[in-house]
């Protein structure tokens, strides 16, 4: 949970190259339809047992997007963990419809 903020404390830097580093890959790929999988936030429409949200999945990533969901067959343990970070991001969009609707 650490480790990463730790390696930056240790290296005397600041993490500004991943971040840009991966946005770097997305473009390239999109750019040369490269069709590589990359962790992204999509609407889900059943994939993983989830509708109507937006979750962070692995996705083929072309010239036109995001082209595919890869659907792993996750174990029970990790459905069950996946499930309830999908309940948390539904909460936390109803906090925010709550603030934003008044």
């Amino acid at each position: 949970k650490v480790g990463g903020g730790e390696l930056v404390k240790l290296m005397g830097t600041s993490a500004w190259y991943a971040p840009g580093a991966a946005g770097a890959a997305l473009v390239e790929s999109i750019i040369r339809d490269e069709k590589k999988v990359f962790p992204c936030c999509v609407y889900l429409d059943g994939e993983y047992g989830q509708k109507d949200i937006c979750m962070g999945v692995p996705v083929v990533i072309g010239k036109n997007g995001w082209e595919k969901i890869i659907d792993y067959k996750l174990n029970d343990a990790e459905q069950e963990k996946f499930n309830g970070s999908a309940d948390a991001v539904r909460n936390m969009n109803s906090v925010l419809d709550t603030l934003v609707d008044g």
